[in-house]
């Protein structure tokens, strides 16, 4: 298996440079994948209902039929908003949907939030996945890993993928995250163009403790600000400080005085010190390592949107710092 991944990485890289998006490219794709699937018994799919492993999902249950099962790992790391969803689109797809429960934070190594956070999550995730497998009968586990993940930056999750032998069938088909949309649209999923979501845990700089205070309040915040209509955004939890980041095609309806002081109530109730409107706006990896993109799915890639490079303090102290006055 190790040497079919690195012939699929190899390919995906040739594929990436390769010419424009042609639609019927990625339905072939979808095809070939549909068929390699078709060869298991059966397989457990690592689910978090967003776009890469519902594209596994559906085409698993095409190719399976009940012996294609979605599973999706319940922790605090995961918003309650994320498992309805979860559950939503499983039911969209007509797949079998297990929900399994473990605790990232029982992990000291994960709680300890290094630069291989992702590695330990992904380790004890994949793990639960096993298990349900094997209670179900079932030997074969896949994810959403897809073909622009591999090589993309920090993502020391995928090690976690390949020690523990999961298959790919997206990486393996070759089919880069474009592509993944367009199947997903093809099949009429409701997740075709969901916005990127990475774990809790990676609005947490690394060296910071991940803990459930932490994961609560950020929850929290960001479904004060999805509420309000905010659609790609983030709250970076800076030990007490909260960095609210918004995508820059929405950021204008938070420049204002209504946006900053509704903001500093809310955040300032669930806990937060200091609450900031980031003006660089959403940003992929703007506190991990070598900012590299958020995964779409918590079950699918590494979710690298957290951490700080190696040697970096792990809060700034923004109160330390000089800044301009009027006089100057």
């Amino acid at each position: 298996m190790q040497t079919d991944r690195n012939a699929a990485t190899e390919s995906a890289a040739a594929a990436e440079a390769g010419s424009g998006e042609d639609p019927g490219d990625a339905l072939e794709k979808a095809a070939a994948a549909r068929e390699s699937l078709s060869a298991c018994d059966g397989v457990l799919i690592a689910f978090s209902g967003g776009v890469d492993s519902s594209v596994v999902a559906a085409l698993a249950r095409d190719a399976l039929g009940d012996d294609a099962v979605a599973c999706t790992a319940r922790s605090e790391t995961l918003p309650a908003a994320e498992l309805d969803d979860a559950r939503r689109v499983a039911d969209e797809i007509g797949i079998r949907h297990e929900v399994v429960t473990f605790s990232e934070l029982d992990d000291p190594d994960f709680v300890a939030n290094g630069e291989d956070r992702c590695y330990h999550c992904r380790t004890m995730r994949l793990g639960r996945m096993y298990e349900a497998a094997h209670d179900l009968g079932i030997e074969t586990v896949c994810d959403g890993t897809n073909a622009s993940d591999s090589g993309s930056g920090h993502r020391p999750g995928l090690r976690a993928v390949e020690e523990l032998d999961v298959r790919s069938p997206l990486l393996e088909a070759g089919i880069r995250k474009r592509e993944v949309r367009a199947i997903a649209d093809d099949y009429g999923l409701s997740v075709a163009d969901k916005p990127s979501m990475a774990c809790l845990s990676s609005r947490i700089p690394t060296g910071l403790d991940v803990t459930d205070e932490r994961l609560s309040r950020i929850e929290a915040a960001e479904r004060v600000l999805r509420e309000w209509g905010f659609s790609q955004f983030r709250v970076r939890d800076h030990d007490g400080l909260a960095r609210i980041e918004i995508d820059p095609d929405e950021l204008d309806a938070a420049l204002n005085h209504d946006f900053a002081v509704a903001a500093r109530e809310h955040l300032s109730e669930l806990g937060f010190d200091h609450v900031t409107l980031d003006l660089h706006g959403y940003r992929t990896g703007s506190v991990s390592p070598d900012d590299t993109d958020d995964a779409d799915d918590a079950d699918d890639a590494d979710d690298a949107d957290g951490g700080a490079g190696a040697g970096d303090p792990v809060v700034a102290d923004v109160f330390d710092a000089d800044y301009p006055t009027a006089d100057e």
